[in-house]
């Protein structure tokens, strides 16, 4: 019941604020002598209790909490066996002193700690860490001997040299006396590997507080072992404030490793001293050596220590240089000296962790060198070298001190500019580097032009990650080639086809779309024919778009087919209406595009099916246009799907006829019952006797194979009178009507055939 309660985040701050209290009250009570030494021993036992149990529990939270990755919660399940014998220690030693009235030593507390460290231990190395090779666990392995064998001459220096040879001890005792720092030189050693193990990230807060706590108690317990061998330890003694102080640090791990996410963010580099274990731990070595061997004559030991100390300590600092090399050469690109993927990919993510500051701004700059392929093939590998060289230079010469330019591969090369004063002066940097790359590059009796382009992005959200910004940056890099080349770009959300398809899915699901009908009409009188369905989107911050903002996006990205299928669902359900509510209007015709990945889609049948079954639309008096796209790919299942429609009584339409490579015979074996006409044959049709032959050429073709002929596109009177005379007579464009949105064309359905009934009624008075 109570591991229940405690899975929720506020029962775990509410049982770190009781611990916090107690902790308080006990340092006051032990500070303040209250009550005498006796008081002031039983407070301090007393509080250990209350404080054992809720990092007992809070621990075995995290044990069975699905929140953790498995090796987390294997880990936290040794650690709260660990802590369920702590428990047990306090218990048994606060009934010893306080109930029973005992001093036996070792006593049931002491058997209880002495089991806990080998848990403890064993928890603390199955802590998940970094995944490493082979040679990198073998470096962590020496580095964590190295603090091990520190440790191991301090608690020799302090502990077991002065045990071995304390009198007044039985062998069990001063067995167990030897074995509690042993325990506690297994629990540095299992903790220094832990955090060794995290050195190349954020060391987590849970590990640190473990950290913390372990080094309290292990201080404790040498000062217990230390007071036991000169006159026995009662509770109550200085030492009791750093094993509460540890417990403390039991509790806030326990509850940091709970709220801590299952699969965190990567933060930035550690800059902490961790990786400086090793050499503490060697340096304090040799202190303890120093004091121990003060009393040895100099000659010959003196010398001899002095010697090895400063020897070691060379090799140390030898070290450190050897591993900044390593460091660089594995940071940086062999052929032009600058950083390479992985400095460009570190610096990134350490910018991703800092938080935005007011009037500071961070940008990278992705470089591509224009045409650089044909000279590296034109011209062999050298001269791509030497082009490569001469640009890594330029952008040395262009870049501050602070900042950092790195070649990604290839010819593609970044730049980090940190601490600018606005969004502009990343631009003003780029065109600076753009004239610095637009250089002639000698080479042998060649003169090599280069140039380059570039996508600038701008670091505008803290959450934003550091590969996030290089794939933005790669965005605008190829906005600018694009766009021409040797020019620059920034990084815009417009940009992010990903980003861009997600939001026009959702501006599907969410209804942000609206169905616009534009009239077509008998040419001679202008009476209203059919509507075609447009779509327009009605974004919520850039306004009413029309299809060329967004048609082309989908139909790349393929979310063309549910934005086609939610077209075809709004303006059937609104012809339906229209045939419903207007008397006369049932003869009116509704036309609807379809695009090339709807046409294969392989459910297409289905789906319009279903979508006038929905609306109540009859098929009879719909017509689906196609692109000569399709028309140019009939395969048998294409042609299938086709024929299936206009087996409901569905009329096809090929769309912008003439546009294309139209192929005669696959009209004849398509089952395609209209022929549009596209606005460019129409548009010199009044004055150019070679658009009007090619347009009249159209209009008899769809007569030659029986089909309706409708233009688009007409704007002019003329036009008009023009097509009539070819014998065109249903048409749509401008010089009628614009696209509608639904509320107009609903009235002018009304206008329409109310005219159309009135007239009737006159004729037939």
């Amino acid at each position: 019941m109570m591991l229940t309660w405690m899975r929720t985040g506020r029962a775990g701050a509410v049982c770190v604020l009781v611990c916090a209290v107690l902790l308080v009250a006990q340092q006051a009570w032990f500070f303040g002598e209250w009550g005498g030494p006796e008081a002031v021993t039983l407070v301090s036992d007393a509080t250990y209790i209350p404080l054992a149990l809720v990092f007992t529990t809070l621990a075995a939270r995290v044990a069975f909490s699905k929140r953790q990755e498995p090796r987390t919660r294997r880990a936290w399940r040794v650690i709260t066996l660990a802590c369920g014998w702590q428990l047990a220690a306090h218990i048994a030693w606060f009934v010893q002193s306080h109930v029973l009235f005992t001093s036996d030593y070792p006593s049931v507390a002491d058997y209880c700690l002495l089991i806990f460290s080998p848990f403890m231990f064993a928890g603390l190395l199955m802590l998940p860490g970094q995944n490493r090779r082979r040679r990198d666990r073998q470096k962590l392995a020496l580095d964590a001997l190295i603090v091990g064998a520190g440790g191991f001459m301090a608690i020799w220096f302090l502990l077991l040299g002065p045990i071995l040879n304390a009198p007044g001890f039985t062998p069990w005792q001063r067995t167990f006396t030897a074995a509690l720092p042993v325990g506690d030189m297994l629990l540095v050693l299992a903790m220094s590997t832990a955090m060794l193990r995290r050195h190349q990230r954020e060391t987590p807060a849970p590990i640190r507080l473990l950290a913390g706590s372990i080094a309290l108690t292990v201080s404790a317990d040498v000062s217990y072992s230390w007071i036991q061998l000169n006159g026995g330890f009662t509770g109550g003694s200085w030492p009791d404030l750093l094993w509460l102080a540890g417990c403390f640090l039991l509790v806030l791990a326990a509850d940091q490793q709970y709220r801590r996410p299952r699969h965190p963010e990567p933060k930035r580099r550690d800059r902490s001293a961790v990786f400086l274990l090793p050499y503490v731990a060697g340096a304090g070595a040799y202190l303890l050596l120093a004091v121990e061997s003060a009393h040895l004559p100099i000659n010959p030991y003196g010398g001899m220590i002095f010697g090895s100390v400063v020897l070691t300590l060379l090799v140390m600092a030898r070290q450190s240089h050897a591993l900044r090399d390593n460091r660089e050469i594995a940071a940086t690109d062999g052929l032009t000296g600058l950083g390479n993927r992985i400095q460009v990919t570190e610096r990134l993510e350490q910018l991703a962790a800092q938080p935005l500051r007011p009037g500071q701004h961070t940008a990278i700059l992705l470089i591509d060198l224009d045409r650089f392929k044909p000279i590296n093939d034109t011209f062999g590998h050298e001269a791509g070298d030497a082009v490569l060289l001469a640009a890594a230079d330029a952008m040395r010469a262009v870049i501050r001190d602070g900042d950092l330019a790195g070649r990604l591969g290839g010819d593609e090369f970044a730049v980090i500019l940190q601490h600018l004063p606005s969004r502009e002066a990343a631009g003003s940097a780029a065109t600076r580097l753009l004239e610095a790359l637009r250089m002639p590059v000698i080479f042998g009796e060649h003169v090599l032009m280069v140039e380059a382009s570039i996508g600038v992005a701008i670091r505008d959200d803290a959450d934003v990650s550091g590969d996030t910004l290089l794939q933005q940056a790669d965005t605008a890099l190829y906005a600018a080639k694009r766009g021409g080349r040797a020019r620059f770009e920034y990084y815009s959300d417009v940009m992010d086809t990903k980003a861009r398809e997600a939001e026009l899915r959702r501006a599907v699901a969410q209804d942000e779309l609206v169905a616009y009908f534009q009239p077509i009409v008998a040419l001679a009188t202008g009476e209203l024919r059919a509507f075609e369905a447009l779509v327009r989107w009605n974004h919520p911050v850039r306004g009413l778009l029309g299809p060329g903002e967004f048609i082309d996006l989908a139909e790349e990205t393929g979310a063309v087919v549910p934005l086609g299928a939610w077209v075809l669902r709004a303006a059937c359900r609104e012809a339906a209406d229209w045939r419903a509510t207007v008397p006369g209007a049932e003869p009116l015709r509704l036309t609807v595009n379809l695009s090339p990945k709807q046409v294969a889609q392989a459910d297409l049948v289905q789906t319009v099916e279903a979508i006038l079954d929905e609306t109540g639309f009859p098929p009879e008096r719909l017509t689906l246009e196609i692109t000569e796209s399709v028309v140019l790919q009939p395969d048998p299942l294409t042609v299938g799907r086709l024929q299936a429609l206009r087996d409901l009584g569905i009329q096809l339409a090929v769309d912008d006829f003439g546009t294309g490579y139209s192929a005669l015979s696959y009209l004849r074996r398509l089952p395609v019952t209209v022929l549009k006409i596209d606005r460019s044959f129409v548009t010199g049709i009044a004055d150019d006797p070679e658009a009007r032959s090619v347009c009249e050429a159209v209009v008899h073709l769809g007569e030659a194979f029986k089909m309706n002929v409708v233009a688009e596109g007409i704007e002019t009177a003329e036009q008009a009178s023009a097509l009539i005379d070819m014998g065109c007579e249903i048409g749509q464009g401008f010089y009628f009507h614009r696209p509608l949105p639904p509320d107009d064309a609903t009235a002018l359905v009304g206008r329409q055939f109310a005219d159309l009934g009135n007239t009737n009624q006159r004729a037939a008075t």
